[in-house]
Order: structure tokens, then C-alpha cells, then sequence
């Protein structure tokens, strides 16, 4: 029943982001155990090999997401970002050191900058005002679905192959390459009077700009300078004790509640507002950092990998609908991108950051200064709608 009110590009969209997270995830859960226990990889490099490809992608998120504006084309974007991905994965099976885990990891990235801005648009592009939240939910649920299956895959293939790291991360291409030939074949971008416009670059006129977006932007690169890759979370339940089999079923529960609650978060937020909901998210975050900083065993790791996964749900997807709403469409891939560029500029100095407080004092202190971005962020977002005296909408 609930299928039939989606638009084919949408679920199609899906199935793309299902099989490339699906590629993904089963090998991003092992990439930091790769680097330092096959190539043997220090925790600092670690930290600044997750900054600099994100700093990287952040500048690519913004041109590329633009230059789909000019051009007014999306498919092209997305279909050469999910080929980079995919041939990321052979690249990396193939590392002999760092460097190279490195290069690879940028074409994912660049990869992920070309198509990010791109899809989000075609998504739009298919919703309407009723149902923005729900329809990137409905995306992001798949994506997570993926997610979830990916690292349980893992688990089987490393079994087979007696834990050959190396080799699954060649396996790991094959639905890589599912993602891009679904996505070339039946994915159609709609020909509408947008397109017929005189192309042209949008420059963001931020002085123009709806107060309440520039709150939401200064908000949302706060909380993403505190925001840490997830290496960290998934080298702190190697730290406890957990073995790499648990380590990875561990972070399959994150990626269930991920895809339990990404669609619920979005239909949530088309009826009360997506402020509501990302900065419940903003909260969830701030709490289980603050938790993993805390806790010294291993057994509290099965429920706070989980509940982390809820904080995806209320800010991934609701994000994005929220942005939506001080928007046009044709505009959409270059604010995306721009949101897109601040977060990963903001990632950048929290993985780097968190590679030098875990390395210099100790892995409690990553998270502690997680924690309390994500609850200084969530103070400053309270605080300012308030004397700004904006009333919430949907």
C-alpha cells in the first residue's frame, strides 16, 4: 500500500544506494582493522586519512552540486559517482601501505561528491511539500538496509576465506557494479521547463538568506566539528574487547536502526517539523558519545550502537528535508552541496582532531569532546530560535 505512493526514480534510487551501501559496508567496518593490523597503520594516520578524504569530497559536494544546477542534469553526476565507488574497492584490496588505502579512499569520495548533491535533487524532484521528509527517510531507510546487510555478508565471506581481508574487499565490488547498472538502466531524469531555462552558476546570497537556514547551517557545521568519522566508535569496541566478528555485528545493529527508523523520523517530521526531530537527533548524539566516553566495557556497546543508529535516523534524512522547505528545486544541488561542504569540513577537523586526543591522552576523550559539540550545538540552536522569536512550522 505505502510502495504505490512512491515514485519509481525513488524506489529505483533505493535499490542504488541498497546495493552500493550494501558494497560499502561490508568493507568499512574492516578498513580500519586493515590498516592497523595488516598494513599496521598508526591511530593518527587513521584519524587523518578519514579528515582528508572528507576535506576533499566537502570542496567536490559543493562544485559538482552546483555545476548539476548549470547544467541542469543529475543522472550523469550520480552515475559516475557510484562508478568511483565501486572501482574504490578494487583499489583498496590491491593496497600495500597507507598511501594507497589513501588514493582510494579519495576516488570514493570524490566518487561520493559527485553524486551526492545530484541525487538528493532528483529526489526532490519527485517529491512535493507533503512528503519531503518521508520520501529522503524512505531513501535513507534503504540505504541503511544496505548497510545492514553489508557488514553480515562480511562476516560470511571472511569465514570462508579464512579471514582474507584483502579478498573481500574484491568481493565487495560486485554489488558495486549492481548499483551502477541498475541506476544507468532504469533510473529516467525528467525532462521539465526547469531545463529549458537559460543555465547559469547560483551564487548563494547569504545576506538574502532565510535567517532560519543560516541558523540551521551554523548549527549543523558546529555539530559535525565534534562529529568524528566512525572509525572511532568502531576501534573503541575493538578497544573493550570485542573481537572483529562482534565488532561488525555490533555495527549491523546500528545499521538496523538506521533502516527501522529512518522512514517513521521522516514521516515525523512532515507532521511536527524537521527542526523538532534533528535536534532530538542533536540530543540522541550528544548522549551516546558521551556514553561511549564513559563506559569501560564491553557489554554496553550492544545497546549504545543502536540507539547511535537512531540519531542517523532523526538527522540524515530530515536534514535534507528541512533544507528543502527555504529552496526551489533548480537551485537544490547547490545548497545541498554547500550543506554538504560545511559538515565535511566540519568532519574533517573532528576525525583529525579525534585522532589527536585518542592518540596524545586517551580514546575517552574523542568522545568526550563529541559530546559536547553536539549539546553545545543543540544549546545554540535552542537559544537563537528562541530570541529570534521564530515560530515552528510543519
Amino acid at each position: 500500500m505505502i510502495f504505490r505512493k512512491i515514485p519509481k526514480n525513488v524506489t529505483v534510487l533505493g535499490l542504488v544506494s541498497f546495493f552500493n551501501d550494501l558494497a560499502s559496508e561490508m568493507i568499512y567496518p574492516i578498513v580500519p582493522i586493515f590498516l592497523t593490523t595488516v598494513l599496521h597503520t598508526s591511530i593518527p594516520v587513521v584519524g587523518l586519512i578519514e579528515g582528508v578524504v572528507e576535506a576533499l569530497a566537502s570542496t567536490t559536494k559543493y562544485f559538482f552540486g552546483a555545476y548539476s544546477d548549470y547544467v541542469q542534469k543529475r543522472k550523469v553526476f550520480v552515475t559516475v559517482g557510484y562508478s568511483f565507488a565501486a572501482i574504490s574497492k578494487i583499489l583498496i584490496g590491491l593496497a600495500v601501505g597507507w598511501p594507497m588505502v589513501l588514493f582510494a579512499r579519495i576516488i570514493d569520495r570524490v566518487g561520493k561528491g559527485l553524486r551526492t548533491a545530484p541525487r538528493d535533487s532528483l529526489l526532490l524532484e519527485n517529491a512535493n511539500l507533503q512528503n519531503r521528509g518521508y520520501i529522503f527517510g524512505f531513501h535513507r531507510a534503504f540505504d541503511s538496509l544496505g548497510a545492514t546487510i553489508g557488514p553480515l555478508l562480511a562476516l560470511v565471506v571472511l569465514f570462508f576465506l579464512k579471514d582474507n581481508i584483502r579478498q573481500t574487499f574484491f568481493i565487495a565490488f560486485i554489488p558495486a557494479l549492481v548499483a551502477v547498472i541498475l541506476l544507468i538502466v532504469l533510473v529516467k531524469e525528467k525532462n521539465t521547463g526547469i531545463r529549458k531555462e537559460k543555465s547559469k552558476f547560483l551564487r548563494i546570497n547569504f545576506r538574502n538568506m532565510d535567517s532560519r537556514l543560516k541558523l540551521f547551517l551554523l548549527i549543523s557545521f558546529i555539530f559535525s566539528a565534534g562529529n568524528s568519522s566512525d572509525v572511532f566508535i568502531l576501534l573503541q569496541a575493538k578497544n573493550l574487547g570485542l573481537t572483529t566478528t562482534l565488532v561488525v555485528l555490533a555495527y549491523v545493529l546500528y545499521n538496523i536502526s538506521q533502516t527501522v527508523f529512518a522512514t517513521p523520523a521522516g514521516m515525523l517530521a512532515d507532521k511536527i517539523g524537521p527542526r523538532k526531530i534533528f535536534a532530538g537527533g542533536l540530543l540522541v548524539f550528544s548522549i551516546v558519545y558521551l556514553c561511549f566516553g564513559l563506559t569501560n566495557s564491553s557489554f554496553w556497546i550492544w545497546f549504545l550502537f543502536p540507539i547511535y543508529g537512531i540519531y542517523i535516523a532523526a538527522t540524515d534524512g530530515v536534514s535534507k528535508a528541512y533544507i528543502s522547505e527555504f529552496i526551489d528545486k533548480k537551485e537544490s544541488g547547490t545548497y545541498f552541496g554547500a550543506y554538504y561542504t560545511l559538515t565535511a569540513i566540519g568532519t574533517f577537523l573532528a576525525s583529525f582532531v579525534g585522532g589527536l586526543l585518542w592518540y596524545y591522552i586517551n580514546p575517552h576523550t574523542t568522545f568526550f569532546y563529541g559530546s559536547f559539540m553536539a549539546f553545545f550545538a543543540l544549546l545554540l540552536f535552542i537559544v537563537f530560535y528562541r530570541k529570534l522569536n521564530l515560530s515552528v512550522t510543519k
